[in-house]
């Protein structure tokens, strides 16, 4: 009862500052998120809030359904031509928002400029098995790997690998994706003001059915509660990340309609392991231990998901069924802080972004690790910040999550645990371990499935054994609307398509 009285006490105080919300416009979706964006370039940043905008503004060669099956994008067609050779057939009359006609040089210019050696994109490791993009004629593109890599189609469906106009990206240059974005998706983009809203206009001229309501507008809203409060009283028509405490208020609201659904997202705790005393595998196992991550799923979450022994979901193809957790052990994990030399604790840093969530989640580790006279100061960072830090590694321990997008265990691995990928990468507790890497790399070199999951299955044991983590939990999404919205459909990599949505 007290959750309910200070959800609506909130509702009241927010009312009364923000007055009564106005309606949207008849033909303009309103969408709430709880994080500002970082850029509309798809190669400046890997990130979910940005990746479910831009999902709207580009078109990549295939897409991946709600149900993770492969389908025609920009490619109408495609072939394998041999182990490592592969044809992609283009639509012809496609246009980007600049009214220039989509060709393979486009596809070849977007691939090149995203692993560029002397700038490569953060998410370059989408194609990092790619050798060679080779322009056959104006509508075939051509790709030769390096490797028999068996996701490449799923990674082609990455939202990262949207196709960028040559013309427009080397106009604007370093402004490409903060002034403007040229994409060839159902929508354009119209404006934006900073940490408020994102502005995109339906593109008319689209190659496929065309988007059914006139403009979105995506608002960041980072309280969770308030974001829940708008679409409550009909400021936004959907609200992306629904806390578990504001779901229980609105599943009871018979004008709003809540999508719950299993998700490719892990929660963790991360450590820096090249920094003291984080760089002791004793520790970082202590610190599992003394973690009880069934009270922060429970308090903070309130059941939202299920605990993580791995840093993989069932949902994900290559999961290991089988890895034992942590669980909760405060005596074995004073043993292991005295074996490693620190049985009088040490003092840390916990870097956060201004997600509530994670914010709670932090002050519940900071006091569970008071038992190993652990003292850690929680820092809250802004979104763009908070990236910037943990990708250079000025932190000490930090909280992020990685959804799968692809569905399978190369992606969910290899760039958060491969010593190639230290950083913004993906790899920000930038842990080595060259085991792992030799298995990482049979995992994505081999096209024979049993070869393959035993490759992710040790892997696992590894990360699972050597702790860079604390492993939280398999995500579930949550997700609400307004009764009047329809055609909303969820998607478990989070990248919702909005092209369908009517009011």
């Amino acid at each position: 009862m007290r959750k309910f009285f200070l959800a609506a006490l909130i509702a009241v105080i927010v009312v009364a500052l923000i007055g009564s919300p106005a309606l949207a416009e008849d033909d303009e979706l309103v969408v709430a998120q709880g994080a500002t964006r970082t850029t509309l370039d798809p190669h400046g940043e890997n990130d979910q809030p940005t990746s479910q905008i831009r999902s709207q503004i580009y078109d990549t060669l295939l897409r991946m359904d709600e149900e993770m099956e492969i389908h025609p994008g920009l490619a109408e067609d495609w072939e394998q031509v041999d182990d490592t050779t592969w044809d992609f057939y283009l639509r012809e009359g496609v246009e980007f928002h600049n009214g220039e006609e989509l060709t393979a040089h486009d596809v070849k210019y977007t691939f090149d400029r995203m692993v560029d050696p002397e700038d490569p994109a953060v998410a370059a490791f989408i194609l990092d098995q790619v050798e060679e993009t080779e322009v056959v004629d104006d509508y075939t593109i051509r790709l030769h790997l390096e490797i028999p890599f068996v996701p490449i189609l799923q990674h082609l469906a990455h939202p990262v690998t949207g196709i960028l106009n040559e013309t427009a990206t080397e106009e604007l240059g370093e402004d490409y994706g903060t002034l403007d974005a040229i994409g060839t998706g159902p929508y354009e983009f119209d404006d934006w003001a900073t940490g408020d809203y994102v502005d995109l206009v339906r593109n008319d001229n689209y190659w496929g059915e065309n988007g059914k309501v006139e403009r979105i507008r995506f608002r960041a809203i980072p309280e969770d509660t308030v974001r829940a409060i708008e679409v409550e009283t009909a400021g936004v028509d959907i609200a992306y990340d629904i806390s578990p405490i504001d779901e229980e208020r609105l599943v009871e609201d018979p004008e709003v309609n809540v999508f719950k659904y299993a998700a490719l997202g892990t929660d963790y705790i991360g450590f820096n392991v090249q920094e003291e005393p984080y760089d002791q595998v004793e520790v970082r196992r202590a610190i599992n231990y003394a973690v009880d991550v069934d009270t922060i799923i429970d308090a903070v979450y309130e059941g939202q998901g299920v605990p993580a022994a791995g840093p993989i979901s069932d949902m994900v193809w290559g999961a290991h069924p089988d890895l034992e957790p942590y669980g909760h052990d405060v005596e074995r994990a004073q043993e292991l802080m005295a074996e490693a030399g620190y049985e009088d604790g040490f003092e840390t840093t916990f870097y956060t972004n201004d997600n509530p969530q994670r914010i709670q989640t932090a002050e519940i580790v900071q006091d569970q690790l008071a038992q190993l006279n652990i003292d850690v100061e929680v820092n809250v960072l802004d979104w763009g910040d908070y990236l910037e830090r943990t990708g250079a590694g000025e932190h000490e321990m930090f909280m992020l999550g990685w959804v799968s997008v692809t569905g399978d265990a190369d992606y969910g691995l290899y760039s958060l645990f491969h010593s190639e990928y230290f950083g913004d990468p993906g790899n920000r507790t930038f842990f080595a371990h060259p085991e792992l890497d030799e298995r990482l790399d049979v995992g994505r070199r081999n096209a024979d499935e049993d070869i393959r999951l035993d490759a992710y299955h040790g892997a696992q044991e590894i990360i699972r054994d050597q702790a860079p983590w604390i492993f939280i939990r398999h995500a579930e999404d949550v997700d609400a609307a307004r009764d009047y919205v329809e055609g909303f459909v969820p998607h478990p990599a989070g990248h919702h398509d909005l092209s369908n949505v009517t009011l």
